[in-house]
């Protein structure tokens, strides 16, 4: 197992600490450690994609209908050879 030192931690979050691991009847470190676990393990929340978020906004707005223009015949490619 692995051994990780965590500085600079302020003095109201370690009596936080401290005070949530004594209710729990446990060291700080194992406290730490099960805050760790218990937050690690959650998978994490996927937003939306980025057009289901697009289409939600736009949708009550409703549809529109757009004129396409007729496209064109493909022109003959120039002759670079010659």
């Amino acid at each position: 197992m692995a051994t990780m030192t965590i500085r600079n931690i302020d003095d109201q979050l370690k009596m936080r600490l401290r005070v949530q691991a004594a209710r729990h009847g446990r060291s700080m470190e194992d406290e730490a450690r099960d805050i760790l676990r218990t937050a690690l393990s959650a998978e994490p929340v996927r937003g939306e994609s980025l057009v289901e978020a697009i289409r939600a906004r736009v949708a009550p707005l409703g549809g529109v209908e757009l004129d396409l223009p007729a496209r064109e015949p493909i022109r003959t490619p120039p002759e670079l050879g010659a």
